[in-house]
């Protein structure tokens, strides 16, 4: 099974801290972000995980290898001094995901989500499967909203539409068909316009994540959530 884990931003809001360290490698009680999700997706049974890079990229593969230290295969793909965006970054990782599914994962999170817990296809027609949680205090909107169909119903159980209530944010772990990316020519390009486009056809499914999640977009969340692990 293929993964992607995103570590190509700027990570501009963690200043000073990325001035000299790519925010996927910042420390978290002594470990780098981004070994967490390599250490669950080894659990998980995933072997090849390719690993985008732009900014400092070469701190990644000098800190991380060739993934042996896992057990996986660690592929990495420069993206320069282009920012992509998520899906332009997906889309050009392709030839690197040859299988029709694979999973995605934002290398500047931290969760206790199981990746095992994830699909490992989709019923057909169906491009993306995402995980959603509460949302925290600093998306209180949320993203998209997940329903639950009827259990007789010929659609996947739970559908996301970006125009329902109760909204839940989304985790930034997701399971993606290499279709949802195929009208895309090379270059940038965001994530959420392809995802609103797919759900408007009843084409994304997801699953709620009750447990622990942080979005490490800011240098007082990276504290608090140091704090949070600590008193476990």
């Amino acid at each position: 099974m293929y993964a992607m884990i995103l570590a190509a931003g700027r990570g501009e809001r963690m200043r000073p801290l990325t001035d000299t360290l790519p925010k996927p490698l910042l420390p978290v009680l002594g470990k780098p972000l981004i070994v967490y999700h390599l250490q669950k997706l080894a659990a998980a049974g995933y072997v090849d995980v390719v690993i985008n890079q732009a900014w400092l990229g070469h701190e990644l593969s000098a800190a991380l290898g060739d993934g042996a230290k896992w057990h996986i295969n660690i592929n990495y793909i420069d993206e320069g001094n282009q920012a992509l965006e998520t899906a332009g970054g997906i889309h050009n990782a392709l030839p690197l995901l040859p299988d029709d599914y694979f999973l995605v994962v934002n290398g500047d999170i931290h969760t206790d989500f199981d990746f095992k817990l994830l699909p490992t296809s989709l019923p057909t027609g169906v491009l993306a499967h995402l995980v959603m949680v509460d949302n925290p205090a600093h998306n209180v909107s949320g993203d998209f909203a997940l329903t639950t169909l009827q259990p007789n119903s010929k659609q996947p159980s739970s559908i996301l539409n970006s125009d329902g209530v109760n909204k839940l944010t989304f985790a930034g772990i997701g399971l993606y068909h290499r279709d949802l990316f195929s009208t895309l020519l090379p270059g940038a390009a965001p994530l959420g316009p392809l995802l609103r486009q797919a759900m408007a056809a009843k084409q994304i499914t997801g699953q709620h994540h009750a447990g622990q999640w942080t979005d490490v977009g800011t240098p007082e969340r990276l504290i608090k959530l140091e704090q949070e692990l600590s008193s476990l």
